[in-house]
């Protein structure tokens, strides 16, 4: 097994690594719409999808992988009145074939966040 971490992505919240390979998979942690350089959460969903996908694909960067890689994606959203916001964002970082992908709203989210994403990609 083998973990990455990028240097643009914001700091694990916890003890985890940012992402682990295992084989051809690469199983990335989800990320929040956090700024790394400004340690906040961006304002807004819109903003905050946007950034988390940024963080995505700073990780994916520092394991080699690009968005195109990524075969599954979970998004966990802290109020679901937000999933055509985030659905319209979502299409735009991807092309057919699409990823296969789950969403579902949480009770809550790290650091007040309203969007989380978690991807899973393959090499």
């Amino acid at each position: 097994m083998q973990s990455f971490e990028s240097k643009k992505a914001p700091e694990a919240l916890g003890p985890y690594s940012q992402a682990v390979r295992t084989g051809d998979i690469l199983f990335c942690s989800g990320q929040l719409g956090l700024n790394r350089e400004t340690g906040q959460l961006e304002e807004g969903i819109e903003a905050q999808t946007k950034q988390a996908f940024k963080n995505i694909s700073y990780v994916l960067d520092e394991a080699g992988l690009e968005m195109k890689d990524i075969v599954k994606v979970l998004v966990l959203l802290a109020d679901i009145e937000d999933f055509q916001t985030v659905n319209g964002i979502y299409a735009e970082q991807f092309t057919e074939p699409y990823p296969a992908r789950s969403a579902f709203a949480v009770k809550d989210l790290p650091s007040g966040a309203k969007i989380e994403i978690e991807v899973i990609a393959s090499y």
